[in-house]
């Protein structure tokens, strides 16, 4: 996989947090009018079309069906999903996303798609043609192989024809100045218990298909959670695989993540990030029936805080789910913070020193200017002292312990300083909440 010119997580928006599958061409264009200006000075660049994005209707079905079954989707003359022109116009007469691509690359941002692992149902059911030597979409398809909620595909069987499909993709992906894929119903096949890694072969096609597609792309993999002892699997074939299934506005899925990302520490590196999913921050829902739709994220102010925390000294991919032109001064303030979004970055080794039911404890070193950062979280329900013994957050680091026993710290986000002292950092924490605090 391109792997050599990350500087960092990739840090972005999703249309699906409040769009669901039914977001628009002028939506996509407005958030990415807002990210240029508001977003762009912090690291977040890339724009990326969630699903939906090739097929006709879909509003119309959301009270009963999330993902409506055997819709009409719109494909070209090679089985490959193209954009629905109702929803993107400037796709029609064959410039695919093309143009809209055009429009985000020219604020200076990245564009990505999200697509799902396969091919077209109906085009093996119709012997739809594929890009290789007479063959069909039947030849390749899967019949066995599906999506548990989602009814538009097959899977791809490893042939060389399937091989041929999935480079046919890329190409055309290329060709339309795609930055980034998410791919879905791969990361964890979930229609599968026994086997929940299924798709493991068309992992491997989609990456070789992406490294012969003569762009960098970024490709990301969904749903979670992702299967731990393939984690090699996941580096050496992806950029981000989701370790969890979708992240709401729920405590207790927040609280979940950390347990989550202490298996995947070690798995961190450049190039090769375990994604905690989207953040469910700001305005979200508005095509979601199940939500009653749009809301304000029900996450308090400590949690959205501990969130943002989490996800930034874990070293995770950072996509916004909010919509973005209706970010509120404090949303915006929170996701702003450059010295907490400086914690992503490759010069940042982060370790989990201690964790339970009621708190947790990071610790992060720059390997540029020495410096160590720490994390204090107070899971528990009600208020609570949390201490870090530094000692055991050198050793998490692995990293010799000085002889300084006291001394001052920079909480990163309200800018106080405080003071440690006895090689003990502790804080008074509020329930859920956390801090943030860089060794003077």
């Amino acid at each position: 996989m391109l792997k050599r010119k990350f500087s960092g997580p990739p840090m972005g928006w999703n249309s699906y947090d409040y769009y669901n599958t039914n977001v628009l061409e002028s939506e996509v264009k407005a958030n990415a009018d807002y990210m240029a200006e508001h977003l762009k000075q912090y690291g977040y660049e890339y724009v990326v079309v969630d699903e939906g994005w090739y097929m006709y209707g879909g509003a119309e079905n959301r009270e009963t069906y999330h993902y409506p079954p055997f819709g009409h989707l719109n494909m070209d003359e090679f089985s490959r999903l193209i954009p629905c022109t109702e929803k993107f116009p400037s796709a029609a007469n064959g410039a695919g996303f093309r143009p809209l691509a055009d429009y985000v690359h020219s604020k200076g941002l990245k564009f990505g798609i999200h697509i799902m692992r396969g091919i077209p149902r109906a085009a093996a059911h119709e012997h739809r043609p594929i890009r290789y030597k007479g063959f069909t979409a039947a030849d390749i398809a899967d019949p066995s192989s599906i999506c548990k909620w989602n009814p538009d595909m097959y899977g791809v069987r490893a042939t060389e024809a399937g091989q041929a499909y999935y480079d046919s993709l890329l190409e055309l992906y290329a060709q339309w100045g795609v930055d980034f894929i998410k791919c879905d119903d791969i990361c964890n096949t979930n229609m599968y218990v026994d086997n929940p890694y299924s798709a493991e072969k068309e992992i491997e096609m989609l990456s070789k298909a992406v490294e012969r597609c003569g762009r960098e792309i970024v490709l990301s993999l969904s749903p979670g959670p992702a299967v731990l002892e393939k984690a090699w699997h996941y580096e050496k074939y992806a950029n981000m695989w989701r370790i969890t299934n979708d992240i709401w506005d729920d405590w207790k899925l927040i609280k979940d993540m950390f347990t989550r990302c202490s298996r995947w520490q070690e798995h961190v590196s450049e190039g090769s990030y375990p994604d905690c999913d989207m953040l469910p921050l700001g305005k979200i829902g508005r095509m979601f029936f199940f939500f009653d739709g749009e809301r304000s994220t029900r996450l308090t102010p400590d949690e959205q805080k501990s969130m943002m925390t989490l996800w930034c000294i874990f070293r995770s991919p950072l996509m916004l789910g909010a919509e973005l032109t209706k970010l509120d001064s404090e949303t915006l303030k929170l996701i702003t913070n450059r010295e907490v979004l400086a914690l992503v970055g490759e010069d940042h080794v982060s370790r989990q020193v201690a964790l339970s039911d009621d708190y947790s404890v990071w610790a992060s070193h720059s390997t540029k200017d020495g410096s160590i950062v720490l994390a204090l979280f107070n899971l528990a329900d009600s208020a609570a002292t949390v201490s870090c013994d530094l000692t055991e957050a050198y050793h998490a680091l692995k990293l010799e312990v000085p002889d300084k026993t006291s001394g001052k710290a920079k909480e990163l986000w309200n800018q106080t300083t405080v003071e440690w002292k006895e090689n003990t950092v502790s804080a008074e924490l509020p329930a859920h909440g956390c801090t943030l605090l860089r060794l003077l």
